[in-house]
Order: structure tokens, then sequence, then C-alpha cells
């Protein structure tokens, strides 16, 4: 199986390439990371934001889930991999913007509409995690208007996902005294466009 070899292959191309070009911003980060901008994202292959973004070595704290999700702010009895990652980038790298990007053809959002028993029989981890748009996706279901519902609950999510992350009050608190930023958008992969959320406007606009 060639798959990790495949890695490894892309490993000495970055060392050889990648890593000496930005040599020095390497040696700086050594010592620690101060990045301004997170970005919560998609664990999907196809949609990693150091490639759409175009990012730089220590330019954004990423966090990756199934379909960028931000579960609302809960202090009682379980794992928060989402949540910690937010209090630390918040109150302990002091990022100044968060985005949540969304794409098309998401795999989470596909597994959504379609409803539960998504994961293993039983017990499931993913429609657990997929409750968190179980109210969006319901009003995007009952929306004869509404002809793409995967686009739609796609752009859905991102909007509960920033509402979700208004709920944790060191992010609230930052938002009011103009310390931090909240912004959505959206990655459609076929044909490469992002498409940033004008929340005023409750819109997604192309950039």
């Amino acid at each position: 199986m060639p798959e990790f070899a495949q890695l490894i292959d892309g490993y000495r191309r970055f060392r050889s390439d990648n890593y000496q070009r930005f040599r020095d911003r390497w040696d700086e980060l050594a010592h620690g990371q101060q990045p301004p901008v997170m970005i919560i994202a998609c664990c999907d292959s196809r949609v990693d934001p150091a490639t759409v973004f175009d990012t730089l070595p220590g330019q954004a704290f990423v966090v990756r889930n199934v379909a960028n999700l931000v579960p609302p702010y809960d202090i009682h009895g379980r794992l928060h991999g989402v949540s910690s990652a937010i209090e630390f980038g918040v109150t302990g790298l002091g990022v100044r913007h968060i985005v949540v990007m969304g794409h098309g053809a998401c795999g989470g959002i596909a597994a959504a509409l379609k409803g539960g028993d998504q994961g293993r029989p039983g017990t499931s981890f993913l429609d657990q995690w997929l409750a968190i748009v179980a109210d969006v996706r319901a009003v995007v279901l009952a929306n004869p208007k509404i002809t793409d519902k995967q686009l739609a609950l796609e752009q859905a999510a991102v909007r509960q996902s920033l509402a979700n992350l208004r709920t944790f009050p060191y992010v609230a608190e930052k938002e009011t005294a103009a310390e931090l930023k909240l912004h959505g958008c959206h990655f459609a992969i076929a044909d490469g466009r992002l498409s940033v959320l004008d929340e005023a406007e409750e819109s997604f606009r192309p950039v």
C-alpha cells in the first residue's frame, strides 16, 4: 500500500523546498505562535484551509471537524474538542478573527439531510454531532421554495455555527469590545469559488 509512502515523499519535497524557502519563519515559529486568525473548517480532504487561503505557516489556527460545526457553549459532562480549541484560540492565543468555512458537496451536511443512523448502529457519535444543525435542517426541509437543500443547509450550518460561537462568553465579550470579528464563508469545490457571508443582508456574496 503506497499511500503512506506518498506522504513521506511529500514531506521530503516540503523539507527541501518550502521549509527552506521559509526557514526564517520556521525558526521564529519554533519559539511560539501568535496566529491572528482562527479557521473552523470541515475535515473533508478536498477543502484544506491552508490551500484555499494560501496561508503562511503560523498565520492561521485551524480546527477541523465533520461539517465545520461549532456546538453551543456547554460546561456540562462531555468532552469538548472544538470548544477547548475555541477557548485556547480566543483566550490563549488572542486571535482577532474567527472564520467558519463551509463548503460545497459536504458529506456531513448530506448525512444530516438524510437523517439518523449515519454512523454505527445504536449509539453514533456522528448522529449526536450532526444534531447541532437539527433545527436549521428542519427549517430547510420545510421550505418548499428551497430547491437546493444541500447548499441551503451548508450555508445555514455556517450561520448556526456563528450563532453558537456567540454563546461563548469570552467570544461575545471580545466581539462587543471590537477585539474579535466573526466571519462566515462557503467554498464551492466544483468551481473553486469562495463566498463570504454578509450577516446584515443574510446572504453569501462571491469574492
